[in-house]
């Protein structure tokens, strides 16, 4: 039976009448079309323009094209594995990710799920295979349509806010109840493979493990949960949200990455040795970190906003020192077993592009192992201690990337032109906002 055949199956069996067919933007949101059932054929599948991939997150795009002049369409193929029912939908709706391809065959460069199957495939060719397991926070926050009022905690059960931050209470948990029996229904309805759900820091701040696993199948999660997530949100009146610093006097949300790479032949950690101790390659992926995530930081803080989570005492990191159990530090070596043992990335944001920040965290790991390169030594003390390492703004983070060779021939010239000129689109844009902050404190005292 035939990817295509399989999927008009499951569509049979589930009785559904329309397909929401989707691709993930540059931004991570879900673009593409709904189709009704009898007009959709997943032996044909779809089109696109190709320009969806050049959006801003504002819908705006570069002042340069970065496709074809003609602006041609792409062709959208499904993968069957993503295959999901839709479960808030009123009728039996499908929705499957599709990946992008020019009508020559080739993979279109541009999207960011065949970007991760570009370092994937880098991986395979040495014959590793990498594990990964995101953790994503996000904010429960009031319903405000005007975006220049400051957010405001939502009213759990008990019709009272939160007091103060409540880390890991059961009972500040227990005040949205509704909303998670309904989140774990759907996900476990979609295949999303929750594993802990925790009250992080801020007030009414959240945090969702999810099983390790491939890195594919992980982004595709992380990438449907956070439309699942807002979904169940607003039907129980209020926004979650993905911002990394959405609250004044909050804590930011971080979409942290454990990490770990086994043989394809044998399934054996290479981070470990047989005698237990760490190998050299567990080292060299410490150091290929540490020595290109400066120059990717673009891809774990891709917003302006994204910068004001970086800072010093708020459970984020400001340098890439490494340390064993230290979350001062960007990068931490949990305790584990020889087989478990993982580097936990923690720097990207949970407004991050799931494939491209897993793309881009790989990558440099990939090739601090390809290139030998060596970590510093391990800290012990407080990493917020040490100097601040990382790029303050996103038009500094483009500049980086742009200067790096090794990241831009692994990720193609074509695309980060293409990223770095979004980027600089929407820094641009930005830029030409004023602040109620500097109508507050320039207008009459300067």
């Amino acid at each position: 039976m035939t990817d295509a055949q399989r999927i008009q199956q499951w569509l049979d069996e589930h009785r559904i009448t329309e397909v929401e067919c989707l691709i993930p933007d540059m931004a991570g949101q879900a673009r593409g079309k709904i189709v009704p059932r009898h007009k959709y054929d997943p032996a044909v599948g779809l089109r696109l323009p190709e320009a969806v991939l050049t959006m801003t997150v504002t819908g705006d795009y570069p002042e340069k094209d970065y496709t074809s002049v003609a602006d041609p369409d792409m062709q959208l193929r499904p993968d069957p594995a993503t295959l999901r029912p839709v479960p808030w939908a009123k009728e039996p709706t499908a929705q499957i990710i599709h990946d992008c391809f020019s009508f020559d065959g080739k993979a279109v460069d541009l999207s960011p799920r065949n970007v991760l199957r570009r370092v994937l495939k880098l991986y395979e060719n040495e014959g590793w295979k990498p594990i990964v397991a995101p953790e994503m926070e996000f904010y429960l926050v009031q319903v405000e349509p005007d975006e220049d009022i400051p957010l405001k905690a939502p009213v759990g059960r008990t019709r009272r806010s939160e007091a103060g931050m409540q880390s890991f209470s059961m009972d500040a948990i227990n005040e949205y109840d509704d909303i998670f029996d309904v989140m774990y229904d759907w996900c476990e309805a979609e295949g999303i493979q929750l594993d802990t759900l925790i009250h992080e820091m801020g007030t009414a701040q959240m945090e969702i493990n999810l099983d390790h696993g491939d890195p594919l199948p992980l982004a595709d999660q992380v990438f449907l949960f956070k439309r699942t997530i807002r979904e169940v949100a607003i039907r129980h009146q209020m926004y979650a949200t993905f911002m990394a610093k959405p609250m004044q006097g909050q804590p930011g949300s971080a979409m942290h990455i454990h990490q770990s790479v086994v043989g394809l032949a044998d399934g054996q950690n290479i981070f470990s040795r047989a005698d237990g101790e760490a190998s050299e390659r567990f080292f060299h992926f410490i150091g290929g970190l540490q020595t290109y995530l400066p120059a990717a930081i673009a891809f774990f803080a891709p917003y302006v906003n994204s910068y004001r989570r970086l800072s010093r005492y708020t459970s984020a990191p400001i340098n890439l020192s490494w340390g064993y159990d230290n979350r001062t530090c960007g990068l931490r070596v949990p305790h584990s077993a020889p087989q478990a043992r993982r580097v936990e990335n923690r720097l990207a944001g949970v407004d991050v592009n799931p494939y491209l920040a897993l793309a881009a965290s790989l990558a440099c790991g990939y090739l601090g192992m390809k290139q030998g390169i060596k970590p510093t030594e391990p800290l012990s003390g407080s990493a917020y201690e040490q100097p601040h390492q990382l790029p303050r703004h996103l038009d500094d983070a483009v500049e980086n990337l742009m200067r790096c060779a090794p990241l831009v021939e692994l990720f193609g010239e074509h695309f980060i032109q293409t990223y770095a000129a979004i980027k600089d689109t929407e820094y641009r844009e930005y830029f030409d906002v004023v602040s109620p902050w500097e109508r507050r404190f320039l207008l009459l005292n300067v």
